[in-house]
């Protein structure tokens, strides 16, 4: 089957591609392995009533107008502000870490000009104390990865921020703080409505029963897309054991607790749902429903939710990203296809771009094939 844009991948990239193109009156099919579209967003109501995110808390945060005027196009949404705790030796901490607590250490100062860290461990001791590091991060951080930090990629210190003074939450900074009123396979439902796609195909089982004219988008694993021949990336995944607890009342003080000292057969997390609902749904909510999420290294592409930051699998996703590039009318996109961990606003603002750029491209004639996008 010819058609002129082929997108591979009903995730939020490959959805959000596609939706604009269909908006500008392009020819698009979508594929989709699973039976269910919608990729790694996506929830369902548990027969306690309690909507629980199935593949891990989707906390939809944003400061873009672009991105937040076209996820209403989808969905209404009540704001939620994520309140996540780590929890200690019994005690619960805020989560991002703040100031406040790195003023504890008076004697502390961050090595600001000591050259460029050369992994995690050594990113985040620029920023907080050694004893702070190996409280909050240390452990927690060998579980979810299942390596050692110090064999990890500096940059992922990035995303542990340090909260200002006076500061809570998980993203105080971002003017948009919101969960989907009707849910997030609602929310994807819509965004795909009128989208032609099908469902349970695997495009890599007989990549030539489906052409593109125009452009290839392919949101699937990197790797996958040359049979592996250079090697696999390594990712890693969550087990969820759900438990509904129907004379509890609340189970912890927020969604989400972080356990940063459980030893490797504890779970790294556990989340209650009930603090998700809309507040004037949680207190006529009978029982709570919590979830354990344990770290496993998965073998199954259905089960990939995070690439692993080491300069292992940099070097081996740089090789294949190469090669993407010097593919005609390919682009490769998304989580598993940029291997880069994305947030759901980063991951729809890269989309819109990449969607521009192949109008554009099918506007002036240019040729498509931008190679793999990451968050640029």
């Amino acid at each position: 089957m010819n058609v002129d844009y082929l997108v591979v991948g009903s995730g939020l990239t490959g959805s959000t591609i596609a939706r604009l193109l269909i908006d500008h009156q392009r020819e698009v099919l979508m594929l989709e392995r699973r039976l269910q579209p919608g990729g790694n967003v996506r929830d369902f109501m548990h027969p306690a009533r309690f909507r629980v995110h199935t593949y891990g808390p989707h906390y939809f945060r944003c400061s873009s107008l672009e991105v937040w005027e076209f996820v209403n196009r989808f969905s209404s949404f009540y704001p939620y502000r994520a309140s996540i705790k780590a929890k200690v030796a019994g005690q619960y901490w805020d989560w991002p870490l703040s100031q406040t607590l790195l003023d504890q250490y008076p004697g502390w100062e961050s090595p600001r000009h000591a050259g460029t860290p050369s992994d995690f461990e050594e990113a985040c001791l620029r920023k907080m104390p050694r004893s702070v590091y190996e409280t909050f991060i240390k452990g927690y951080t060998r579980r979810q990865w299942g390596v050692e930090p110090r064999r990890l990629a500096p940059d992922l210190a990035d995303r542990i921020r340090i909260n200002g003074r006076g500061q809570v939450g998980l993203a105080p900074h971002c003017l948009f703080q919101v969960l989907p009123a009707a849910g997030y396979s609602q929310l994807m439902a819509n965004m795909i409505a009128g989208i032609p796609c099908r469902l349970g195909v695997d495009y890599l089982q007989d990549p030539s029963e489906y052409r593109a004219r125009k452009a290839l988008i392919y949101t699937g694993p990197i790797d996958a897309f040359f049979q592996f021949d250079a090697g696999r990336l390594s990712y890693r995944a969550q087990k969820r054991i759900h438990q509904f607890l129907p004379h509890c009342d609340r189970y912890q003080p927020c969604a989400q607790v972080n356990h940063a000292d459980e030893d490797d057969h504890g779970p790294l997390r556990t989340l209650e749902w009930k603090h998700l609902l809309p507040p004037a749904q949680q207190q006529p909510a009978s029982g709570t429903l919590i979830t354990r999420e344990y770290p496993f290294t998965p073998q199954d592409p259905d089960e990939f939710e995070y690439p692993v930051p080491t300069p292992h699998n940099a070097q081996l996703y740089e090789l294949y990203r190469q090669r993407a590039q010097a593919v005609p009318k390919l682009t490769v996109c998304g989580r598993l296809g940029s291997y880069c961990y994305l947030d759901m606003d980063g991951a729809i603002g890269v989309a819109l771009g990449l969607a521009k750029q192949l109008l554009q491209q099918s506007t002036t004639g240019i040729p498509g094939g931008s190679g793999p996008a990451g968050p640029g």
